[in-house]
């Protein structure tokens, strides 16, 4: 049975080292696996299955956190904001080919030219996509890679993640789309695996977190 954990972080916009975190993708990244142990290996974003996007919520921000390790909460600031966790494991395992879902995730839309493409005409590596380009980005990973059937796509273009890696100084950016809307559920093992995975590119820095939650029919 897959454990799977979700935390909610209301974090205090008071607090110097939370406006600073929110100002960097990369510095995110860091302040949320100091919540896990130190001795994980190689990869450990990927070893622990770690995911997280940052929301607004009204006038205050929410960061989301999956993992497949609960994280040690007592290790962030004391003046960091609020956290709670709770476990998903019931969400995964109800997952059903044929129920209805609502789906949220931050994604990193974007296309690779081909290798004579880019020697033509310089070409960067990937291309962001927008508008329609970008919903029908997500319709294809979501139908050919997620398990799901999509039902209603809602996208909004969101500001770039941005950082730069301590080591080479090297910067750090990745287009977002928050796509939203419902689906059905047509492969429930994919999808598990899609959730615990992540989806897409930037996966470290804010994006690829999918995020369910049943629809419940009324009763006429």
């Amino acid at each position: 049975m897959t454990t799977l954990w979700l935390t909610r972080i209301l974090p205090s916009l008071r607090a110097r080292e939370v406006r600073r975190d929110l100002a960097s993708a990369v510095s995110m990244h860091h302040r949320l696996m100091k919540l896990f142990p130190d001795d994980v290996g190689h990869q450990p974003r990927r070893q622990l299955r770690v995911l997280f996007r940052t929301e607004d919520q009204g006038t205050s921000p929410v960061i989301l956190l999956q993992s497949q390790v609960r994280p040690d909460l007592s290790r962030l600031p004391t003046d960091y904001g609020h956290a709670e966790t709770k476990d998903l494991s019931p969400l995964l395992h109800a997952l059903r080919t044929g129920i209805t879902v609502r789906y949220r995730i931050t994604a990193n839309a974007v296309r690779k030219p081909g290798h004579t493409t880019r020697a033509t005409t310089g070409a960067p590596p990937v291309i962001p996509l927008t508008g329609a380009d970008a919903d029908q980005w997500w319709q294809r990973q979501a139908e050919e890679n997620t398990g799901l059937r999509l039902s209603a796509i809602q996208s909004t273009p969101l500001d770039t993640a941005r950082g730069t890696h301590a080591h080479d100084k090297s910067p750090v950016t990745h287009a977002r789309t928050r796509f939203d809307g419902t689906a059905y559920v047509n492969d429930p093992d994919l999808l598990r695996r899609r959730i615990l995975d992540g989806i897409g590119r930037g996966k470290s820095y804010g994006c690829g977190l999918l995020t369910l939650a049943p629809v419940t029919r009324r009763s006429a």
